[in-house]
């Protein structure tokens, strides 16, 4: 539907991050990148999220950037403003996603039970958040519940790790996985910046090894 999907696509993993400290966001997007993983998304869940979005996009255009946890059409409108390019929702909200799609904002709602996903297709989405992962069911729900729907795309999210991340990216019908093992609260604390590297360079390492 939007060619930033085939960009998640390629890089496969999407660090889920929640920053309250916009002195860490350029810092924390550095080692992203030095880790290769030129992505983030950022959730709306501290006031500092768009002007943590704003300076990432400002210093790193390369950078695939989104926002997370998007529960109204006014966030939606704020973190695009702020250079979200795309917007992630934890459920599946007709009218943020209707907006979205009017304003032509890429958006990826969330969605567990088959008639979330029937909704979301009829409204012309084919990628859609699986969240809470592996609360909700994890890969083999992923993989049964997919098979009717040949053409709709998965982003799960929630309980991602290292340890389970190669088995959800080996199946096709996964486009990328979110996580937040990467950029932990305690590492963005601590301005341990040199882990979060080593743990992108470790996720990275895991998509290739998947998808080659």
């Amino acid at each position: 539907m939007y060619k930033i999907f085939d960009q998640l696509r390629d890089i496969g993993i999407v660090p889920v991050v929640s920053i309250s400290d916009t002195s860490k966001a350029i810092p924390m997007a550095e080692a992203l990148l030095e880790g290769g993983i030129a992505c983030v998304e950022i959730t709306c869940r501290t006031a500092e999220a768009k002007e943590c979005l704003r300076l990432i996009t400002h210093r790193f255009p390369e950078m695939l950037a989104g926002a997370g946890t998007v529960l109204t059409t006014i966030q939606a409108d704020e973190v695009y403003t702020a250079g979200a390019q795309f917007v992630v929702s934890p459920g599946f909200n007709p009218q943020v996603v209707s907006h979205c799609l009017k304003k032509e904002i890429p958006i990826i709602p969330g969605c567990v039970t088959p008639t979330e996903m029937e909704a979301a297709m009829a409204m012309g989405l084919d990628v859609v958040k699986f969240f809470p992962a592996e609360q909700a069911g994890g890969l083999p729900y992923i993989k049964a519940v997919s098979a009717p729907y040949p053409n709709l795309q998965f982003l799960p999210t929630g309980g991602i790790s290292a340890a389970n991340l190669g088995e959800y990216i080996a199946f096709p019908r996964v486009i990328a996985c979110g996580g937040s093992f990467m950029v932990t609260k305690e590492l963005l604390d601590a301005g341990n910046f040199a882990q979060i590297s080593a743990l992108s360079q470790e996720a990275v390492a895991i998509v290739k090894a998947q998808r080659g």
